[in-house]
């Protein structure tokens, strides 16, 4: 029994790890293409392709409501089961992918009179298609723990795109063949997925689908199907009404400064890999532990976030001119107000694993919710006013109701130490700000490449003197991130 149950935990850590260094690898690979298309394009023809994909995403939820979670945790449970919930789960997602894609045309052929952005998103909506199957095919070997495979298919899939999208890219301009490339990964991915299916869990397809299994899978699907909407719509509507009311170019301005600092979640989403099964246990077994341990997580992402925030901000001119060209500079204030709420945006996400792991996943989903609300009716007043800027600005307030709304849910399940929180998050503020103040000062006179890892020397000795963080705690973040304690 004992050997059983460290064979689990090894397997287990060995995912996590794998799939944690998958994904770290897929974003950093998709922001150096992204980056890489978008000096190629221009901020007319990006904000064309970004809409596109954007518009589908939003769609693409329709199709799975949220169904990938249901069977990763059924598959978990039930491994004898596979085969019945297969079978259920395609009788429903083959009626659903085509009426979603059906609603995506029609809507696209109301919103836009342009030819081209509705060849753009026909052809998105069929990776819509591709890879909300793959993402079931994946749900599967994830409650079988084999997610090695899908750490394997998705670097595969981003080196596709990375490859075949640069060749193109140089060929042509033509944003339908440039979005190919996308659509050939996802079919790469669609049937690697399946084989594996096919061939490490045996399963079929196509077979006989039981009504009771279809019920019960509709009914665990409902808060899931919520919280999968919401959180698609407050990710991506900005893009869309961005499109329709400022056009093609300012989504352009708008998505690069988007993409570089919500490519940064993978800090965050690696750090909670580790995290989210300890909270999980201490919530039954130790609610001392569980403060702890949840404001240690506090902590550590904010010493992470507020550097890259005072640097970035620093140094988000010469960086967007010397990468981007010149002509992305009307993008520097938007990326300025969005990278200002990166310690929200990190500190959001060991509330949220909080919540999720403490049996608050209804109250997430609430909250989830009204930000979506408020986004939708910030971008409604300020696009209109203020473009792709006011974009920028619904999207930090947002950020940062949602860190308020879910700290109130927070404190109701464990016991906060705001002494701590405070004191610790306050250095790290100060040590920020004289770095920033640092880079400022001798930008003029020396490139930001050099001050750079001297300004984040800066900002460390300053954490240091004033005691923002101790070597214990380096330990035991270290700790935390490389051995998955």
């Amino acid at each position: 029994m004992l050997k059983f149950m460290e064979y689990s935990e090894n397997k287990i850590a060995r995912n996590t790890s794998l799939f944690t260094l998958a994904l770290v690898l897929q974003k950093l690979i998709s922001f150096i293409y992204f980056s890489y298309i978008a000096v190629k394009l221009g901020a007319g023809n990006l904000g064309s392709y970004t809409f596109a994909l954007s518009f589908t995403t939003i769609f693409a939820v329709f199709i799975d409501l949220g169904l990938a979670n249901v069977l990763i945790r059924e598959a978990a449970k039930f491994k004898d089961k596979c085969q019945q919930y297969l079978g259920a789960v395609m009788a429903l997602k083959i009626p659903l992918a085509l009426l979603t894609y059906t609603a995506t045309i029609i809507a696209i052929n109301f919103l836009s009179d342009k030819e081209l952005v509705r060849q753009l998103v026909y052809l998105s909506g069929l990776i819509m298609l591709v890879d909300s199957f793959t993402l079931t095919f994946y749900a599967f070997l994830r409650g079988r723990q084999n997610l090695q495979f899908e750490a394997i298919g998705t670097i595969i899939f981003q080196l596709i795109v990375f490859i075949s999208g640069v060749i193109i890219v140089n060929l042509t301009q033509d944003l339908r063949i440039l979005i190919l490339a996308i659509l050939i990964a996802s079919l790469f991915n669609f049937i690697y997925s399946g084989i594996l299916l096919k061939v490490k869990l045996g399963l079929k397809f196509f077979k006989a689908f039981d009504k009771s299994i279809i019920k019960s899978l509709v009914i665990f699907t409902i808060p899931f199907a919520l919280a999968a909407i919401f959180t698609k719509v407050y990710a991506y509507i900005d893009t869309v009404f961005l499109h329709q009311l400022a056009g093609p170019e300012a989504v352009g301005y708008y998505s690069l400064p988007y993409k570089l600092t919500f490519s940064l979640q993978f800090i965050p989403m690696a750090f909670i890999a580790s995290l989210y099964p300890a909270f999980s246990s201490y919530f039954v077994s130790n609610k001392q532990l569980l403060a702890k341990y949840f404001a240690r997580g506090m902590v550590y992402l904010g010493l992470i976030a507020m550097p890259v925030t005072f640097g970035v901000i620093a140094i988000a001119q010469p960086l967007i001119f010397k990468i981007y060209t010149a002509e992305y500079l009307p993008s520097v204030l938007a990326l300025q107000i969005l990278i200002s709420s990166l310690p929200f945006l990190f500190l959001n996400f060991p509330l949220g694993a909080l919540l999720n792991a403490c049996d608050r996943q209804t109250r997430n989903t609430i909250n989830i919710g009204i930000t979506m609300v408020v986004n939708i009716i910030l971008n409604l007043i300020l696009i209109p006013r203020f473009s792709f800027i006011g974009a920028a600005i619904a999207s930090s307030v947002s950020t940062v109701l949602m860190f308020v709304l879910q700290m109130i849910v927070a404190k109701q399940i464990v016991v906060i130490n705001y002494s701590f929180l405070l004191k610790k998050l306050g250095v790290s503020l100060l040590a920020g700000l004289a770095m920033y103040l640092y880079i400022i000062y001798l930008l003029p006179a020396i490139s930001f490449i050099v001050l750079v890892p001297i300004g984040a020397l800066i900002y460390l000795l300053i954490l240091w003197l004033f005691k923002g963080i101790s070597k214990e705690e380096v330990v035991i973040f270290l700790q935390s991130v490389f051995k998955r304690v």
